[in-house]
């Protein structure tokens, strides 16, 4: 851990700005003191995922109407609706910030009630999961876990593999995954390297308005333009 940008809070500071800019280093603070004024002004809408009628998501952590959370969440939670709490596992400490969980977590580096702090290449629980989930995690793995982002796309694959290795055979693995945030997600994904199943992209419309696209269209949305964070993710399924 000794090279990881999240040791101290000036390293975390360079790295947000490295990733995000001055510009939204500013904003971020004012987006989260405005918040409770800013979220009962937004409107009530849904989105379309997969055939199914979502309802955008918005809390002041993470300022999710800025970003991709707004549609990660719910999808998220809907995967979640599926399974038993104790046949799921979800890789990065992202839902439990949202409301109550009853599932195990697993984050490498994030401390919290509950949490396994290992890394999911090396962990090796006693049972299988039915359903592990990962909500905007599986793009840092070797991007932010070091100073030069070196062999991101190998470590990435080293822990779909590992994931898909804790599935009970009829498991699914789910991540969702911002576009151009880090390029050797991106290349892994147009590449067709990712042993998916399934892969069902959304892209940003507008400040909180996300709909369904292919491959081709999500892939030429830029990451921070027009709008800030992610203008494009994908959600993928694997199978063991």
């Amino acid at each position: 851990m000794k090279k990881h940008l999240y040791n101290s809070k000036l390293a975390k500071v360079k790295w947000f700005v490295r990733r995000f800019g001055w510009k939204e280093l500013a904003l971020k603070p004012l987006r989260m003191v405005f918040a409770p004024v800013i979220i009962p002004t937004l409107p009530k809408k849904t989105f379309q995922y997969k055939g199914t009628t979502l309802e955008y998501f918005f809390h002041r952590y993470n300022m999710t109407w800025a970003s991709e959370r707004c549609v990660e969440t719910p999808i998220g939670r809907l995967w979640l609706s599926k399974y038993r709490p104790n046949a799921t596992l979800e890789v990065g400490n992202v839902l439990s910030h949202y409301g109550p969980i009853q599932h195990r977590v697993l984050d490498k580096f994030e401390k919290g009630p509950g949490v396994i702090n290992e890394d999911i290449v090396e962990f090796k629980p006693p049972d299988r999961f039915q359903l592990i989930l990962s909500i905007s995690t599986f793009e840092h793995i070797g991007f932010d876990d070091s100073s030069d982002g070196s062999g991101s796309a190998e470590k990435i694959l080293a822990a779909i593999k590992s994931c898909r290795s804790l599935l009970t055979p009829e498991g699914r693995l789910v991540i969702t995954v911002p576009i151009h945030y880090n390029p050797a997600m991106d290349q892994l994904i147009r590449g067709e390297a990712l042993p998916t199943d399934a892969r069902t992209f959304l892209i940003r419309r507008g400040y909180t308005d996300w709909v369904e696209t292919d491959q081709a269209e999500a892939l030429t949305a830029k990451y921070k333009e027009p709008f800030p964070y992610a203008n494009a993710v994908m959600v993928a399924e694997f199978s063991p």
